[in-house]
């Protein structure tokens, strides 16, 4: 089978990673590299909010200024080093990964957190009302019982803002998801960008707020190395200046503006690598 079609991976990294990516998809196309006319979206954690978002026909200026606003009704959280280290035992456990994600599933499961309707409503105000756009869109989730990855597509008849929220429930931090009777957690438990997911395309941008993972089967540029020589492809992941202004609680809605600038700002820096690999044709 040939490759076929341009791919926007868009990663996890908290309320923070989506200013950072809407802000560097802003910066893009005031430098002429226009992202949206991507064949295949895939979204994960904070990605899928940004794919719904991008994906929505409200315009990139409009998404920024949003970021600028502030944090709005986002729930401030932090990732505590009792979470961190279960996310580790997580990603080093032996034999069948799925097994480990269970695991953590469970956690989750019996985690205290904000009531799983209050986190939904923040996902809701978040994405604006979206449906499943046009353009194919794959959102991944982990059931946190069996640890199975699944990705939500416009036909797996699940609402967008349900696959949404399940993508963004960072175990123990926020409530699993209901879905058709299951519980699901954060699609970044699997990979913290789910960048096979692209197979099938032969040009593939990945925006990574956060590109380390336990298991490096599972970080943006192990995964890309699968699909291919033939597959061109390139890893954005926060500058110094993006790190900075992202700070170390990548869940903090406080750090949204600074964020988004960064990402912005950045984007300058980017243009003209991502432009070669989005238009297929190398720089002179």
């Amino acid at each position: 089978m040939g490759l076929d079609g341009k791919a926007l991976v868009l990663g996890g990294g908290g309320v923070t990673g989506v200013a950072w990516e809407i802000g560097l998809l802003h910066g893009l196309a005031e430098h002429g590299v226009d992202l949206t006319d991507a064949g295949l979206v895939v979204g994960t954690s904070a990605g899928s909010s940004v794919a719904a978002q991008l994906l929505s026909g409200v315009p990139l200026k409009d998404l920024f200024e949003a970021q600028r606003d502030g944090g709005g009704a986002e729930i401030s959280a932090r990732m505590g080093l009792s979470a961190l280290a279960r996310f580790v035992v997580a990603g080093l456990w032996p034999g069948d990964p799925a097994r480990g994600r269970a695991w953590l599933g469970r956690q989750a499961l019996r985690a205290r957190t904000v009531p799983e309707e209050e986190r939904r409503a923040v996902i809701a105000r978040r994405i604006g009302g979206a449906a499943w756009p046009r353009t194919r869109l794959l959102i991944t989730a982990v059931e946190a019982r069996t640890g199975q990855t699944r990705v939500f597509d416009a036909d797996s008849g699940v609402p967008l803002v349900d696959a949404v929220a399940a993508s963004c429930a960072v175990p123990l931090v926020w409530p699993p998801v209901t879905i058709g009777g299951a519980r699901y957690v954060d699609g970044g438990v699997r990979s913290i960008a789910n960048a096979d997911l692209a197979a099938g395309s032969d040009r593939v941008v990945v925006l990574a707020p956060m590109t380390r993972s336990v298991r490096r089967s599972g970080r943006p540029a192990a995964q890309l190395a699968t699909l291919g020589a033939r597959v061109r492809s390139v890893v954005v992941s926060p500058d110094a200046a993006a790190r900075t202004a992202i700070g170390s609680n990548p869940l903090d809605p406080v750090r949204r503006r600074p964020a988004a600038e960064a990402g912005r700002a950045q984007a300058a820096a980017e243009a003209d690598r991502i432009r070669a690999v989005w238009s297929g044709v190398t720089p002179g």
